[in-house]
């Protein structure tokens, strides 16, 4: 039989071991409590390279014709990772104004649809605070609704954006084509974005102009799941909707403003075309006048001769 331990002895080894447990590293502390090192090491294998957060404002001024509201709003519903705002004011101070509301809604880009007399549309693309920023004239508008179109593709579903060869030649191409990835890029993993390839964006620059195109991809679909290799080379692009022709006036180095970077030299304002017309107008009444004058001065220079027999009736 073994000698019993005294108790002294038993709350010895037990202290012992306690002081051992509690040798252990404290985790760190910060500013909202302790942290444990299973979280870092979480953090550090989540954490991979850059993330695009890019967001993007949708607003438009007052007095908006009810067929560019309509436009904008099928902007908006191609564009996941945008953010509409109530309209602004189309003053000289709008650029401040709109840089506010950027900041306000923690987005980097704005797409800002400007009316002019109830006719002009004017699309400003800019990127928010310090620039660059696009002043567009917007021609050709059909929108979805208007236009009927077979294709109908996923919401909210990443597009594919496709350019010309044209892109590549200028350095203001260059400059836009960078813009329009950013703007209507969806970021990848974005929360309200799915995660399909079902449509297709198309810039095209034709006479100066970008022409935008939406386009559905579809494939023949025989009932499975996946898809056959040979069935890929079918598919086929069917047209969405909505379509519009961007006119690019000036560039600036600022945001809604700054120092011009760019100035279309073949650019003529609507105004002018407009005054144009009416200038014509105006020639056609100024040559019926003179008509009418000549016509008076030919009767009052060739007058015509007194009939003898004219009165004989009147008795």
């Amino acid at each position: 039989m073994g000698k019993k331990r005294k108790h002294s002895e038993t709350a010895a080894a037990l202290t012992d071991e306690k002081k051992e447990e509690s040798a252990a590293e404290r985790p760190k502390r910060t500013l909202l409590g302790w942290k444990d090192k299973v979280d870092e090491e979480k953090e550090t294998d989540s954490f991979v390279g850059f993330r695009n957060k890019e967001k993007v404002l949708v607003t438009c001024s007052r007095r908006i014709n009810f067929r560019y509201r309509h436009l904008m709003l099928n902007v908006v519903s191609l564009l996941p990772h945008c953010k509409k705002d109530n309209k602004v004011e189309s003053k000289d101070s709008k650029g401040a104004t709109l840089n506010e509301l950027v900041e306000l809604k923690s987005c980097s880009s704005c797409l800002f649809f400007e009316c002019r007399k109830g006719r002009d549309l004017y699309l400003w693309m800019a990127k928010c605070p310090n620039g660059p920023s696009v002043k567009f004239l917007v021609n050709a508008v059909h929108t979805m609704e208007e236009l009927k179109l077979t294709g109908n593709h996923l919401k909210c579903s990443r597009p594919i954006l496709t350019f010309s060869t044209h892109f590549d030649k200028d350095s203001h191409w260059k400059l836009l084509k960078e813009m329009i990835i950013q703007i209507f890029g969806t970021p990848k993993d974005q929360r309200k974005s799915k995660p399909y390839h079902d449509h297709v964006f198309v810039f095209s620059i034709l006479d100066d102009h970008i022409w935008f195109r939406n386009y559905q991809i579809s494939c023949p679909h025989s009932g499975a799941q996946k898809i056959d290799r040979a069935d890929l080379e079918k598919m086929t692009l069917v047209e969405v909707g909505p379509r519009f022709c961007l006119n690019p006036i000036k560039i600036f180095g600022g945001s809604f403003g700054g120092p011009t970077l760019y100035e279309n030299p073949f650019y003529v304002s609507p105004n002018q075309i407009r005054a144009l017309g009416k200038r014509q107008k105006a020639g056609k009444y100024a040559k019926k006048v003179k008509a009418k004058t000549r016509r008076k001065m030919h009767e009052l220079e060739n007058p015509l001769q007194v009939d003898e027999l004219a009165h004989m009736w009147n008795e």
